[in-house]
């Protein structure tokens, strides 16, 4: 049972501020109107998806989100913006708010993970301003109206204790889903790692550094991710994350990556000079 509510700290500025117009942007993002494409939605073990204003990278999170199955449990991993709290906290029992409404935190889940992996802290410090794992939570809602999170925000880059914690989150995903009866017996558990790519630097530059980078996701190459970030300066905030994904998503069978969408800000912006980057990949 939730305990405290995580009100939004970026509604109005990342996303639309009032529920029917944000609905009908997330809409257009993931093109719902295509029935047919709802029975062939992938029910994955794992994702990337951007988190800056929808007006940029919008496109790309719908675009990874349209093609997903969303289950009533997402785990959503993302880096430290701010700076503040734990290197690794997590809100295991709080309820997050949005225009579309709360969605309760998966307490179980929280607490088991914070048995299994004790440098993980209960810590509403490090979530408080952070908007990346805010972003995508009305995806989310607008098609899995049943969800459940477990929110955990990231500002380590130890590849030892990003991997740790995938190898936590595998065993308690694991154990739970053994637990499972009935309907919800063979759904997955989708990891969601939020994270926009290299930064300020000019398109071309940062789809070559992008390119490099993902490569390595689509590998499935966790300690290469790592490698290839540090070694070409590679400016993508939530790489932490992602291997944190790609570490349990594998440990839970994913055999498979793929790039639904790339784009840089600069298509919106009109600016080429300084740009993000924004990957959108599924695991499965």
């Amino acid at each position: 049972m939730t305990s405290a509510l995580r009100t939004p700290a970026v509604a109005g500025r990342f996303y639309p501020g009032r529920a029917d117009e944000l609905l009908r942007e997330i809409r257009g993002y993931t093109s719902p109107s295509d029935t047919s494409a709802e029975s062939g939605r992938i029910a994955a073990f794992g994702c990337v998806v951007p988190h800056a204003g929808y007006i940029y990278s919008g496109g790309v999170a719908g675009a990874v989100y349209a093609r997903l199955k969303i289950p009533k449990r997402c785990v959503i991993l993302c880096p430290s913006h701010t700076g503040k709290g734990n290197p690794l906290a997590i809100m295991a029992s709080t309820a997050w708010q949005t225009p579309l409404g709360a969605v309760a935190a998966d307490a179980d889940m929280g607490a088991r993970l914070l048995l299994r992996f004790p440098a993980l802290e209960e810590d509403s410090a490090a979530h408080r301003g952070e908007h990346a794992i805010e972003v995508q939570i009305p995806f989310l809602q607008a098609l899995q109206p049943a969800l459940h999170i477990v929110p955990i925000v990231i500002g380590t880059s130890n590849f030892d204790v990003l991997r740790g914690l995938g190898e936590a989150l595998a065993d308690v995903i694991g154990d739970r889903l053994k637990e499972d009866q009935g309907e919800d017996r063979e759904e997955k558990v989708l990891i969601i790692a939020s994270s926009d790519m290299n930064h300020y630097e000019s398109d071309a530059v940062t789809r070559v550094k992008d390119h490099k980078a993902i490569e390595r996701v689509l590998a499935m190459d966790a300690r290469g991710l790592w490698e290839v970030v540090m070694n070409e300066d590679i400016t993508m905030c939530g790489f932490g994350p992602t291997i944190v994904m790609l570490t349990a998503a594998k440990l839970l069978g994913a055999t498979l990556a793929t790039l639904v969408k790339y784009a840089t800000s600069g298509e919106v912006s009109g600016d080429y000079e300084s740009v993000v980057g924004y990957a959108g990949i599924i695991v499965e």
